[in-house]
């Protein structure tokens, strides 16, 4: 999406040597007012401490990643990006703004995976401006930044009230990229027998989807997502402990298979070293009872019992 950003262009001066100039403008409104005694050069006076009064909204310092929109009567002059200690047109609104990096941990939130099954997820992400005329004028960020009650009580909050209406409106859309993502994939695969991709175990390639669903829907509010993973991942608790019981029964089935693979081929090596090696010769009824018996002990749960024959192979 084309960045509807402009840098300002306007007329703009070192903050120090204007406190030189402000320093020159009052002395000279001392002087007219108190040195004299024509009406004309008190009146001078006065005016020369009048535009020493509105010189002083003039002023603004820029720290490192911060930027003031300029508006000039409600028009967008540009964006001030320059660090250090200016002075501009005093009658221009500086509305300022942060372009660090900000954190948000999305809570957990109850949606539906692709087979119906509620789950809950969560997200952690990693988002800044970077657009900030969309920032400013594409969303209702000023209206929702002075409802809050710091910038209804402190006009020094400014700031922060607004960066909180944009990290609001981040949060908004990010669960909605969430519920969107998290409706697409099944939470896992217990069935086993395709390779289909998962919440459980996408792992990168989830996350790297919702971060595009997140800056699809951030890019008309000028800000970027940098990073968005999944932090919190689990079924909702009326289900919970249903499929973890079907968990453990599928890990108790294929342990089972395991078991019985072993179990057949060590079976299988038992007879054939005895055929080979010719210790005993077993007929078909003998090997089966042996195979039997065999199966028994080494699929069993608990340890077998010996029996000893103490009469012939017969009997």
């Amino acid at each position: 999406m084309e960045t509807k950003e402009k840098l300002f262009c306007g007329f703009k001066m070192n903050g120090f040597v204007m406190l030189f100039i402000h320093l020159v403008v009052v002395c000279a409104a001392i002087i007219a007012c108190f040195m004299q005694t024509s009406e004309v050069m008190y009146a001078v006076g006065v005016l020369l401490f009048i535009v020493w009064c509105i010189l002083f909204a003039g002023y603004m310092q820029l720290e490192p990643n911060e930027a003031r929109a300029m508006v000039f009567f409600g028009k967008y002059k540009g964006t001030f990006k320059e660090t250090g200690f200016f002075w501009v047109n005093p009658f221009l609104n500086k509305k300022k703004l942060s372009l660090r990096a900000r954190n948000l941990d999305i809570e957990p939130i109850k949606v539906n995976d692709k087979i119906g099954n509620p789950i809950l997820i969560g997200l952690v992400l990693v988002w800044k401006l970077k657009d900030t005329y969309r920032a400013m004028f594409e969303i209702d960020s000023q209206t929702m930044a002075s409802s809050g009650k710091e910038a209804a009580t402190n006009a020094g909050n400014a700031i922060a009230s607004r960066m909180n209406a944009f990290e609001n409106f981040v949060k908004i859309q990010s669960d909605a990229a969430l519920r969107q993502v998290a409706g697409q994939y099944a939470y896992d695969n217990n069935e086993g027998e395709t390779e289909e991709l998962t919440l459980r175990s996408g792992g990168e390639e989830i996350n790297e989807q919702l971060e595009q669903k997140l800056n699809e829907r951030l890019a008309m509010a000028g800000m970027e997502v940098v990073e968005a993973r999944i932090n919190y991942l689990a079924y909702a608790p009326e289900i919970a402990a249903v499929m973890l019981r079907r968990q453990q029964a599928s890990a108790i089935i294929s342990a089972r298979e395991k078991i019985v693979e072993g179990a057949v081929s060590m079976v299988h090596m038992a007879l054939d070293k005895l055929e080979k090696d010719q210790i005993v010769e077993l007929d078909d009824d003998k090997k089966a009872a042996m195979v039997s018996n065999l199966l028994v002990v080494l699929c069993a749960d608990e340890s077998a019992q010996p029996v000893l024959n103490a009469g012939t192979l017969n009997h």
